[in-house]
């Protein structure tokens, strides 16, 4: 990966930090990369998230999994245990990956009315093995199958912790089981089991995932002038100090969308503590041009917009015409079109004076996805150092899941007695029937 950080400069907009400021900032930076290095050398809770990509064994993933003969996968995790999964796949043009991440009733049945279950695996993924959520949808994809009549312990992959009730499912079935790493929080975990068991699966190269981290992973030295991922990290925190306190992830290419939503969630759920943290707002280009650029060129001067393509991709010519004013677009693609809407968004939010950070990777494949994935973290991770915040925590979503544990009957918490003695003022409307 390599950042652009020219349009965050005071230079060009409001907020933004100068170069001397990057020069000062540096100096906690470096002191950060010790902090960080050390933890990855003593394989401290968190820090060692950034030694997966030497750490995880392709060929063991491939192993567990060579006997899962399907066309398709459904992935049964939630937050971390899934989005990984999916930007991974969806970045590589899968389209066969499918997951069930929420309870909703209706889109559940809507999901088990257009799939095949006689070849789909299932991925099912819990660190706990008690996440309500995921429990629930695999016991509903169980029934499933067996009204099928497919027999879903042929078909069914197990990542978990060393012990609970999916350790014990795995045990007693028989069920191919990998292991969640030790002391990796679940947002970090795409590059282990728990991101690359789909993708192994339907058969694509997860080594080269991995070998995208280890460079990104090789390129972590104590600068930011040295190192992208760092140079993103203390630039979207010097801004958020400044006051860019929402960062609208925007990449161009539809394969990167679900990444963006991954990195949504590891930047909120690691950075949003004591008061602090960019709000992620989530955009596709050059399709949210159409949307959501009009608050972010001409709103508030409280974002940052990171922008993220690929320098090579497939591309697409775009037919000649010789209707009046669509002629030149004729011996262009849609590839150069996607460019230009790109750097026409770029140099918009900068004429604006609103900062922007450009972030590019060589193209979308494994290797480059793999290098996304802990670039972004690295940067996470480093941003968590610069504001003094606990990364790799999450105690407020901890506290959602014992409140809805507590109002479903699974004990006696007393964040479901908050949710109990919630203030209510109703406004319902009242329509009179016809006479």
């Amino acid at each position: 990966m390599r950042v652009d950080i020219g349009n965050a400069l005071d230079s060009v907009a409001t907020p933004g930090i100068s170069t001397e400021a990057l020069d000062r900032l540096d100096a906690e930076v470096a002191a950060a990369h010790d902090t960080i290095a050390a933890g990855m050398t003593n394989a401290e809770f968190g820090y060692v998230s950034l030694n997966l990509p030497e750490t995880t064994s392709a060929a063991g993933i491939e192993a567990a999994v060579a006997d899962v003969d399907a066309e398709s996968v459904l992935t049964v995790g939630i937050g971390g245990s899934a989005l990984g999964a999916v930007t991974v796949t969806r970045a590589l043009g899968e389209s066969n990956h499918y997951v069930l991440d929420n309870v909703d009733p209706e889109a559940t049945t809507r999901l088990f009315d257009s799939l095949d279950l006689e070849s789909t695996a299932v991925n099912v993924v819990s660190k706990s093995g008690t996440t309500a959520e995921t429990l629930s949808n695999f016991l509903i994809v169980q029934e499933a199958m067996d009204e099928a009549g497919v027999d879903w312990t042929e078909r069914t992959v197990v990542t978990t912790g060393e012990e609970g009730p999916l350790r014990e499912l795995a045990n007693e079935h028989g069920l191919p089981a990998l292991d969640v790493p030790d002391g990796v929080p679940g947002r970090f975990s795409a590059l282990s089991a728990v991101g690359l068991v789909p993708a192994a699966i339907l058969g694509y190269d997860i080594e080269a995932v991995l070998d995208g981290g280890r460079a990104a992973r090789d390129s972590l030295q104590g600068s930011l002038h040295d190192c992208p991922a760092y140079a993103y990290g203390a630039v979207a925190t010097a801004l958020e100090r400044r006051g860019a306190h929402t960062n609208a992830f925007m990449p161009y290419a539809e394969g990167l969308e679900p990444f963006a939503e991954w990195f949504a969630q590891l930047w909120a759920e690691s950075l949003g503590k004591d008061g602090q943290g960019q709000t992620p707002a989530r955009a596709l280009g050059a399709t949210d041009q159409h949307s959501q650029l009009q608050l972010y060129r001409a709103g508030r001067h409280d974002k940052l917009v990171t922008l993220v393509r690929p320098r090579e991709r497939g591309d697409l010519d775009i037919p000649a015409t010789d209707v009046e004013g669509l002629s030149y677009l004729g011996g262009s693609t849609l590839g150069d079109l996607l460019d230009a809407e790109f750097e026409a968004t770029e140099a918009s939010l900068a004429a604006a004076g609103k900062p922007n950070v450009r972030l590019e990777v060589e193209q979308v494949d494994e290797y480059g996805i793999g290098d996304l994935l802990v670039s972004m973290e690295a940067a996470c991770i480093l941003a968590g150092e610069l504001m003094g915040v606990e990364t790799f925590t999450q105690p407020a979503v901890e506290w959602g899941k014992r409140a809805a544990r507590g109002l479903l009957g699974g004990g006696e918490f007393e964040e479901a007695e908050a949710v109990r003695e919630k203030s209510t003022l109703v406004v319902d409307p009242v329509v009179e029937p016809d006479a």
